[in-house]
């Protein structure tokens, strides 16, 4: 029995605490290449109009933001390592069935946000998860989003983490966010509204505000 936990632990646990370390070192690069992004567009944005505000920062070593203008694009580390149900379609690939620890991967969150969602600490305001990126103990990657982030970034047989990828998927959220506009939203679902909700209106804005992009992921229903 302790051979077969030694096993185990040599066989997944050691694998496992690669990925993370793999994850988290991709993590700071797209700390690193966020900040450079922030300061690169305020150089050019500003003389132009220095009201946009294009900022980067992070809150803690598994979180970071970049704001531009009114959206907000929060980047968010998973701090455990995932494998994936034997149905998927990564079990399908050849370079994962030749060795079946490549399918587990270390998961970046991407979710865009109002800008004032979060400034005004609006609780009942909602965001959008757009992306996410996994990472496996090879430096090989995959995006499961939609449109251009779901067909561009699926070979994780082929795909290695680098600099031009990362930004590649940044430019491609940014778009995403700026693209689809704050929608008015339908009369009767703000109709009805509570009297503590009305008496802190003014110090925090209770009437949910949410940012609907031109897509919706396959989990999501039409009941909207």
């Amino acid at each position: 029995m302790e051979n077969e936990i030694i096993s185990l632990l040599k066989q997944k646990s050691v694998t496992k605490q690669s990925i993370f370390r793999k994850t988290h070192s991709v993590f700071n690069l797209i700390k690193e290449l966020l900040n450079e992004r922030a300061k690169r567009l305020t150089d050019i944005i500003s003389p132009k109009d220095d009201s946009v505000k294009i900022e980067y920062s992070s809150d803690g070593e598994f979180d970071a933001n970049i704001k531009f203008s009114g959206d907000t694009l929060v980047f968010h580390m998973h701090s455990n390592v995932f494998d994936f149900p034997q149905e998927h379609a990564i079990y399908k690939k050849k370079y994962i069935q030749e060795d079946t620890t490549r399918a587990y991967c270390g998961i970046i969150y991407v979710y865009e946000f109002l800008s004032d969602s979060l400034k005004y600490n609006r609780m009942n305001d909602s965001g959008l998860l757009l992306a996410r990126i996994f990472i496996n103990k090879d430096s090989h990657f995959f995006v499961e989003g939609e449109k251009q982030l779901g067909f561009l970034f699926n070979d994780i047989a082929n795909q290695k983490v680098n600099n031009k990828s990362l930004n590649k998927i940044i430019d491609l959220l940014m778009i995403y966010a700026l693209e689809f506009d704050l929608k008015t939203p339908n009369f009767n679902d703000v109709r009805g509204i509570l009297v503590h909700q009305i008496l802190n209106m003014s110090n925090n804005q209770k009437i949910k505000t949410a940012k609907r992009v031109g897509y919706k992921f396959s989990f999501e229903t039409n009941n909207d």
